[in-house]
């Protein structure tokens, strides 16, 4: 213990930064090992739902056949109640997909918030300069 007394400044310091230099390099260590694991987890998941979406396309398309032949049965012939389902499924689509699309402008990805406080901390610096 009176070695520890006795050390330099210089030693101390030294002793800081390598102990400082160590706890970081555990620290990264720990955050990869984590993020493997959630990454893992999240392939599982990715699968899991990639599954799922299958399933749904398949069981979407016999419901669409089972309307389409409802229709049959109220006197439609086959042809055009397979044409009535078909273009009310399409134009459904066609406005999910203009939905999505609008929500993915450019304008609507930028971090805003982020922007923001960045723009006030940059502010605030210069002001503590002055």
């Amino acid at each position: 213990m009176s070695a520890d007394l006795n050390r330099s400044v210089p030693d101390l310091i030294a002793d800081l930064l390598q102990q400082t230099s160590n706890l970081v390099r555990k620290e990264v260590q720990l955050a990869r090992a984590e993020m493997n694991e959630k990454l893992t987890t999240m392939g599982a998941a990715a699968a899991s739902i990639g599954v799922a979406a299958a399933l749904l396309m398949a069981a979407l398309v016999i419901l669409l056949q089972g309307i389409a032949a409802l229709l049959v049965t109220f006197g439609l012939t086959t042809w055009v109640s397979s044409l009535i389902v078909g273009v009310v499924v399409a134009v459904i689509a066609y406005a999910l997909l203009r939905v999505g699309m609008n929500r993915m402008k450019a304008a609507s990805l930028t971090p805003e918030r982020t922007v923001n406080q960045v723009s006030r901390d940059a502010n605030m610096a210069k002001e503590a300069v002055r």
